[in-house]
C-alpha cells in the first residue's frame, strides 16, 4: 500500500479505523494470525511537529501492522475500546454469606470498599453480603470478565449478578436508585434455561453500550444523564428474573404535568426496548403464565408496599 497524505485535523480521525481494517484484513489473509510487528509509532515521531496547515506524510501500512485488537487477538491485544462509563459487577449467593468469596472464577477477582456515599451507609448491613467483583470500563475488559464467570444457568438457586455503574451500589438506599424503579420480567426455569444465558448477555450488552435510554442518542446538543444505573439476573428455584434498574421513576398519579409525561414515554420506551430488542419478544406477544410476568414497570417505593396500591408500567 502506498504512503498516504492526510492533513492533520483529518489524520486523527480516520487513523483508528482504517488501521483497524487493515490489522483484520491481514489477520485474515494469515490464516487468522495476528500480526506481531511492533505497536504502531506516532507519525512523524523523528520530524520536528509540522507548521499550521503543513501536509503529514503517514505510512498507513506500517500503523496499521501494529494494531490488534480483542476481535483478532483474544490474548495479546494492545488496542482498548473505552465504555461511555465504567461499570461494577457484583455477586451474592447462599455461599457467600457470611463468609469470602466461594472457591469459583469469581474468586480471582479482587475486592475493593463499598463507595462512600450518602446512601451506601443505609444499605451497610444488607450489602454485608453481596461481594464486589470487578470494574471494568472497556470492551475488551468486559469480554475478560463475561467469560471467566459463571454463566446463570449454572448459578445455584438464590444467586445474583449486579451489574451497576462504577459508584452505584445495587441498593434501593443508594442516592443514585432511591427515587426510580425497575423494569423486570420473570420466566419459568425449566423453559428457559437454555434462554436465559444469552438474553442475561444482551441486557449486559444494552447496558453497557447505553442502548436502552434513546434520550443519550437524540441529537441533543447535551444530552441528559442516563436513566439506567443497573441491570440484574436473579436465579430462584422455580424461576429467572432480569430487571433493569432506572434513576428516576414517574409518578403515575393520572395528573402527570409536562415533565412527568415526558418521563414516562422515556421510561416506557426503555421497556419496550428491554422486551423487543434485547430479549427479542413481538411487542404484542402475551408473557404472562404459571411462574412468569410480563415486562413490567414499578418504581421502588411502590415494590415496598407489596399490596394492591402499587402502581405498575406494563409492556404489551
Amino acid at each position: 500500500m502506498a504512503d498516504s497524505t492526510l492533513p492533520g485535523p483529518a489524520l486523527a480521525a480516520s487513523r483508528a479505523a482504517l488501521n483497524a481494517a487493515i490489522a483484520d484484513q491481514q489477520a485474515a489473509e494469515n490464516g487468522g494470525e495476528s500480526p506481531t510487528t511492533p505497536a504502531i509509532p506516532e507519525p512523524n515521531s523523528t520530524r520536528e511537529s509540522p507548521e499550521p496547515g503543513e501536509i503529514q506524510e503517514v505510512d498507513m501500512q506500517a500503523q496499521a501492522e501494529g494494531i490488534r485488537t480483542v476481535f483478532n487477538d483474544p490474548t495479546n491485544f494492545n488496542v482498548k475500546h473505552p465504555l461511555y462509563s465504567p461499570w461494577t459487577l457484583w455477586f451474592d449467593s447462599p455461599s457467600t454469606k457470611g463468609r469470602n468469596l466461594p472457591q469459583t472464577p469469581i474468586s480471582a477477582f479482587p475486592q475493593t470498599p463499598l463507595p462512600q456515599t450518602p446512601g451506601a451507609n443505609a444499605a451497610l448491613g444488607w450489602m454485608e453480603d453481596i461481594k464486589r467483583v470487578i470494574t471494568f470500563d472497556s470492551v475488551e475488559e468486559f469480554w475478560g470478565l463475561y467469560n471467566n464467570i459463571v454463566a446463570p444457568s449454572m448459578l445455584p438457586q438464590k444467586a445474583n449478578y449486579y451489574l451497576f455503574k462504577e459508584g452505584i451500589i445495587p441498593a434501593w438506599e443508594d442516592d443514585a436508585n432511591k427515587q426510580g424503579g425497575k423494569w423486570s420480567i420473570q420466566l419459568p426455569k425449566d423453559k428457559n434455561r437454555g434462554n436465559v444465558d444469552k438474553m442475561w448477555l444482551y441486557t449486559m450488552l444494552a447496558a453497557i453500550g447505553e442502548t436502552f435510554d434513546p434520550y443519550l442518542t437524540a441529537g441533543e446538543e447535551e444530552s441528559p444523564q442516563s436513566l439506567i444505573t443497573g441491570v440484574i439476573v436473579s436465579v430462584r428455584p422455580q424461576f429467572y428474573r432480569l430487571s433493569i434498574w432506572t434513576r428516576l421513576a414517574p409518578a403515575l398519579s393520572g395528573n402527570e404535568d409536562e415533565a412527568e409525561v415526558k418521563l414516562r414515554e422515556r421510561v416506557e420506551t426503555i421497556g419496550k426496548h428491554f422486551k423487543v430488542s434485547v430479549l427479542s419478544y413481538p411487542e404484542p406477544q402475551k408473557l404472562a403464565g404459571p411462574l412468569a410476568t410480563e415486562v413490567e414497570f414499578m418504581s421502588h417505593k411502590d415494590s415496598e408496599k407489596k399490596g394492591k396500591s402499587a402502581k405498575k408500567l406494563t409492556v404489551l
